[in-house]
């Protein structure tokens, strides 16, 4: 099976602290790690958060998009996106 990458895509409506909750949630990523997405994605606009199969990328992204809004920012009305692309080799 050919390897997918969960993208997660920069916005203003997320704080780091909400990033990194929700990769540690989701992905079990700790906290240095989750830090250093949060910043990638700042900085670039997208950040690969996991490298799985077809499914689970595809539960992955859709965990993403169910998270919720940010509590930390009012302008916050829901989750953040992410797409699901295939791993270049």
């Amino acid at each position: 099976m050919p390897p997918y990458n969960v993208v997660l895509l920069d916005d203003d409506d997320h704080s780091f602290d909400y990033v990194v909750r929700m990769l540690k949630s989701i992905f079990g990523h700790p906290l240095r790690r989750g830090l250093k997405m949060a910043m990638q994605v700042h900085l670039t606009g997208r950040v690969v958060v996991a490298t799985t199969n077809l499914e689970q990328a595809e539960l992955k992204r859709d965990q993403i998009h169910a998270f919720g809004p940010d509590p930390l920012i009012p302008r916050s009305k829901g989750s953040m996106s992410a797409t699901v692309e295939p791993a270049s080799d």
